[in-house]
C-alpha cells in the first residue's frame, strides 16, 4: 500500500515537472513568435540549424559532372569548380559556419561574464587589474591581433578557430556586466538580501544574473554574428585549413582562382554570399526581437 502511495506522488512529481517544462517551452515560443522580428530572425536559424544537422549527416560529396554545370533537376544550384554538386556542398558546409558561430557565442560570453562578476563584485585590487586588461583589449583593433593568432596557431577545427575569435572579444561585454553588477549590488533589494544572511552563491545566480539575462542572451546572439563576419574574414585571407565546403574558404576560392571572371561560376560566387547575409539577418532580426521582448523600455504597449 505505501509502496503504491509513493509510485503515485513520484507519477504525480514527474508530471508537475514536465507540464513546468512544456509550459516554459510553450511560454517561450509565444513570446519568440509574438514579435514579428524575432519570429522571422528565429525562424532563419532554425532553417540553418536543420540545414547543418542535415549537411552533417550527408557524406562527403563526390564528383557528379563537369565544372560549373548549369543548374538541373539532378543539381538544384549546378557543380562548383571540381564537378560536384553546389547545393550538397553548401549544405555540408553550414555544420561548421554554426559551430563556430555557437562555440564563439559560448567561450565569448563565459569569459566576459566571468571576468565581468568577478570585477564588480570583488573590487579593489582585483578591479583595477582585470579593468587594466580588459582596457588593454579595448584598445587594440582585434582583427590584426586575429589574423597574427592564426598565423601562430594552426587552425584545423571549429573548437580553435572559436577559440581564437573569442580571445580578442570578450572585453566589451566583460566592462558592462562589471558596470550593471556594481550598479545593482547597490540597490536595495542586494542589501535586503545580505541582511537577511543570503550566501554570495544565492546572490548571484538568484538575484544578480536574472537581472543581466537578457543582456547576456541580445549579446550572445550578437556575438554569433561577429564570429560569422570573423572567420569569413581570416578564411576569405586563406589563414585556416578548412573543408573547402565552408562558405569562408568558398569565398576564398573565389577570388583566389579568379572564378570571378568566369560567367559560369555566378551560381558558385553568389550562393555562399547569399547563405551568410541571410545568416546575418536572421540573427540581426532575432537579436532585435529578443531585445524588445526582454528590454521593458522597447516593449511596445
Amino acid at each position: 500500500m505505501e509502496t503504491a502511495v509513493v509510485k503515485e506522488r513520484s507519477i504525480s512529481a514527474l508530471g508537475r515537472i514536465l507540464k513546468k517544462i512544456l509550459g516554459g517551452i510553450a511560454a517561450f515560443f509565444k513570446s519568440i513568435y509574438g514579435n514579428p522580428k524575432s519570429a522571422i530572425g528565429f525562424s532563419i536559424i532554425v532553417l540553418f540549424m536543420i540545414v547543418a544537422i542535415a549537411g552533417s549527416c550527408l557524406p562527403e560529396s563526390q564528383i557528379v559532372g563537369m565544372r560549373f554545370e548549369a543548374p538541373s533537376k539532378e543539381h538544384l544550384l549546378g557543380t562548383d569548380h571540381l564537378g560536384r554538386d553546389l547545393l550538397s556542398q553548401l549544405v555540408i558546409g553550414s555544420k561548421d559556419v554554426l559551430a563556430i558561430a555557437f562555440l564563439t557565442g559560448v567561450f565569448t560570453v563565459f569569459i566576459g561574464l566571468v571576468i565581468g562578476l568577478v570585477s564588480g563584485l570583488i573590487g579593489g585590487v582585483v578591479d583595477k587589474v582585470l579593468q587594466m586588461i580588459t582596457n588593454l583589449f579595448l584598445s587594440v583593433p582585434s582583427f590584426p591581433v586575429l589574423l597574427v593568432l592564426s598565423t601562430m596557431i594552426v587552425i584545423k577545427d571549429n573548437f580553435t578557430f572559436a577559440l581564437i575569435l573569442s580571445v580578442w572579444n570578450w572585453a566589451g561585454l566583460a566592462r558592462a556586466v562589471r558596470a550593471q553588477i556594481i550598479s545593482l549590488k547597490e540597490r536595495d533589494f542586494i542589501q535586503i538580501c545580505h541582511v537577511m544572511g543570503m550566501n554570495k552563491g544565492r546572490i548571484i545566480f538568484g538575484e544578480l544574473m536574472p537581472n543581466i539575462a537578457s543582456y547576456i542572451v541580445v549579446n550572445f546572439i550578437t556575438i554569433m554574428r561577429g564570429a560569422i563576419t570573423g572567420s569569413v574574414g581570416i578564411m576569405f585571407l586563406g589563414l585556416a585549413e578548412l573543408d573547402s565546403t565552408n562558405w569562408g574558404t568558398m569565398l576564398y576560392l573565389i577570388f583566389q582562382q579568379g572564378f570571378l571572371f568566369n560567367s559560369r561560376a555566378i551560381l558558385y560566387i553568389l550562393s555562399p554570399i547569399f547563405c551568410i547575409v541571410l545568416f546575418q539577418l536572421g540573427i540581426v532580426l532575432l537579436a532585435n526581437g529578443v531585445d524588445e521582448i526582454l528590454n521593458p523600455r522597447l516593449r511596445k504597449n
